[in-house]
């Protein structure tokens, strides 16, 4: 009896500290409280019978779970090596030589290299016991609890045939697109950003609470295996298949060739369109296929001989820092910018950087004078990310912020207590606000108006056709003709002022969610917007709800709700939505001629791949127009992947789920209608 309820009690206590991750970390529990309560009294009664099976970390003993992670170290059971790198396609060629010098290679597998933290998953048939990092390669540091908060990383494989241990390697990721808006929340709240995806995967998985990792956007790929009994393959590519079938999360951008050109041809790609990925890569890697081959070559003492890591050309580079200035934006926030000596980066010579608040420049001590670390990743406005102390002369010097706008000339103060960003509080009239705010609504991501770009916004301004954005939707050809910017030489209206003319016509009947994110309301993006659209319909109904009731919006919450209240006490905000109105813009999602069908209401599509009709922005635009919801990841809720070129992860994981794929072709004929 005795030997039974010790195993009852072992069994017992993992699986009620299991539930209670899940419901205390996770936040989705997969019992009810009444059937964890039964397991847990069970658990009291046989602890209180037989005291000496008791364990140290009982659940019974715990308040709330107790959950937290002390990273202690643990020992790998097969090392964890690195890889060598090479930089130049002639030392790739040379490589990719000497290997097959040594003997016959059939294939190659070459896979993009993740620019994200070292993982090694330890499986005890099938169900994951440890998870740890890479450390010296020899012993790393415990975060299972952290790593069991991520998503797609099972804690039980699926399938069958499961070895007795199987130690599974990869890389754990923060998805671009999730990491720029996490860093702007940062921002918002006054907290430092982190400099980039892999430095804010690091930091997340390194938390003591796993609620807070549980609460970021996680994810991983799987790109090899350590120490697997029993199990025998032929080639690395058939290693994949066999991790995917159990539930493990495998890149679909690898593939496997057969001669160096094809090897090439995989690199120049993906160098081509690494702003494609969902997440930061910095080269390729290449690998002997066959697994015998592996074991004939071997590896040295910190790398396998069978494997390389081309490195693209980075996007990290150094140069000299001459001045800090500031701009003010449409807000009024007033941001400092590194002015540099101008440097190639990602591909484009760039000569500013941001440095996004005072505080950011003291907090990482940079100098006028300094030589400076400079990021560029993409589209992504350059950063800088620090000093190198070691290149200073004795002649750098302190910036320090001005005390006065230097477009207005309007004392500069912090708009509320704890706020880390100054701004200028001359709303109405500064120049800059209001040319960036012109600038910001015929944008994309605003109203889409062709022309009404910056050089536009300024010539709007200095030539005295607007006070503000309210005259925006009243300019005339007689208006546009008084400017240099829209009339020809001879004097005659240009043809950029007839196809503003027409733009702004075409603005009037956006969707209410653009003509909201049009406004530059502090804190609202389009997230916000179209959930305010969608719960209120009106403008007008915005503008006198309060700020409790705005609050109860999904998406929109607190600081957001007060922001819009504020926004709307000032008179001369509301006299731009008057203006507006006046001048034809519609200001509800009424029905009319030119509202869209919603024949995408209810379901939640998910875009990923590059697709040859939509922008990112327009097919997420395609899908909320017509009542849709865009997310950006996939889960059961999910009705529709629609999978472009250059599809990453997204795309397995819907096969996975059994959730519908569309190409492009698809998409048109679901936004339709006609499936």
């Amino acid at each position: 009896m005795s030997s039974k309820a010790r195993e009852e009690i072992t069994s017992l206590v993992e699986e009620i500290r299991d539930h209670q991750f899940r419901y205390y970390v996770l936040d989705k529990p997969t019992i009810s409280d009444g059937e964890f309560d039964l397991l847990l009294n069970r658990l009291k009664k046989l602890e209180s019978e037989f005291p000496h099976f008791k364990v140290d970390e009982s659940p019974t003993e715990l308040v709330g779970g107790g959950f937290a992670t002390h990273f202690t170290q643990h020992d790998h059971i097969e090392k964890m090596m690195s890889l060598d790198n090479v930089f130049s396609k002639d030392e790739l060629r040379t490589w990719l030589d000497r290997i097959e010098k040594s003997g016959p290679v059939h294939s190659w597998l070459c896979e993009v290299k993740v620019d994200g933290l070292a993982i090694n998953l330890l499986y005890e048939r099938g169900t994951l016991v440890r998870a740890l990092t890479r450390g010296n390669g020899t012993t790393g540091e415990d975060v299972t609890l952290n790593i069991k908060t991520i998503a797609s990383i099972p804690h039980q494989l699926l399938g069958e045939g499961h070895p007795e241990q199987l130690e599974v390697r990869g890389e754990v990721f923060f998805p671009i697109d999730a990491f720029n808006e996490f860093n702007d929340g940062l921002e918002e709240e006054g907290k430092p950003r982190f400099a980039n995806p892999r430095n804010a995967a690091a930091g997340s998985l390194r938390q003591k609470d796993p609620r807070i990792t549980a609460s970021r956007p996680l994810s991983m790929v799987v790109h090899g295996v350590g120490a697997a009994d029993g199990i025998t393959l032929e080639n690395q590519s058939q290693a994949y298949a066999l991790l995917q079938s159990w539930g493990l999360p495998i890149s679909s951008r690898f593939k496997v060739v057969t001669n160096h050109s094809e090897v090439l041809e995989f690199i120049d790609y993906y160098e081509k369109h690494r702003h494609d990925v969902e997440h930061e890569i910095d080269g390729a890697v290449i690998k002997v296929n066959e697994i015998a081959r592996q074991s004939e070559l071997g590896f040295t003492s910190r790398a396998p001989k069978w494997a390389i890591a081309f490195k693209y050309p980075p996007e990290e580079v150094t140069t000299k820092l001459l001045d800090i200035k500031v701009s003010v934006g449409r807000t009024g926030r007033v941001t400092p910018f590194a002015f540099m000596e101008p440097v190639l980066v990602a591909g484009s010579t760039v000569t500013n950087a941001t440095l996004h608040n005072a505080e950011e420049v003291i907090r990482k001590g940079i100098l006028i004078g300094d030589t400076v670390l400079i990021r560029k990743a993409g589209d992504v406005i350059p950063e800088v990310l620090g000093p190198v102390i070691e290149r200073r002369t004795g002649k750098e010097f302190a910036w320090v912020m001005p005390t006065t706008c230097p477009d207005c000339g309007s004392d500069l103060r912090a708009m509320s207590e704890g706020d880390v960003d100054i701004r200028c509080p001359n709303t109405r009239s500064c120049p800059a606000q209001l040319r960036e705010r012109l600038y910001y609504i015929g944008s994309r991501a605003a109203l889409d108006i062709d022309v009404l770009g910056y050089e536009a916004a300024s010539a709007l301004l200095a030539d005295d056709l607007v006070r503000d954005e309210g005259d925006l939707f009243s300019l005339t050809a007689a208006d546009l003709v008084r400017s240099e910017f829209f009339r020809k030489k001879d004097g005659e209206l240009g043809a950029n002022a007839t196809k503003f003319l027409t733009a702004l016509d075409g603005a009037k009947i956006r969707p209410l969610w653009r003509v909201i994110v049009a406004l530059s309301i502090r804190h609202v993006g389009p997230t916000a917007a179209q959930a305010l659209a969608k719960n209120f319909k009106s403008l007008r109904v915005i503008a006198e709800t309060s700020a409790e009731e705005l609050s109860l919006v999904d998406g929109v919450g607190t600081i957001i709700a007060q922001s819009i209240v504020e926004w709307f006490g000032a008179d001369w905000h509301r006299s731009i939505i008057d203006n507006w109105e006046s001048a034809g813009v519609q200001l509800a999602e009424g029905e009319s001629e030119n509202q869209v069908a919603q024949t995408l209401a209810g379901l939640t599509i998910v875009v990923t791949g590059s697709l040859v009709d939509f922008t990112r922005d327009g097919a997420s635009e395609a899908i909320t127009s017509r009542g849709g919801k865009s997310a950006s990841s996939v889960s059961k809720k999910t009705d529709y992947v629609v999978v472009g070129e250059a599809a990453g992860s997204k795309a397995d994981k819907a096969a996975e789920l059994g959730v519908p794929i569309l190409d492009e072709a698809g998409f048109k004929a679901l936004i339709a209608g006609e499936l």
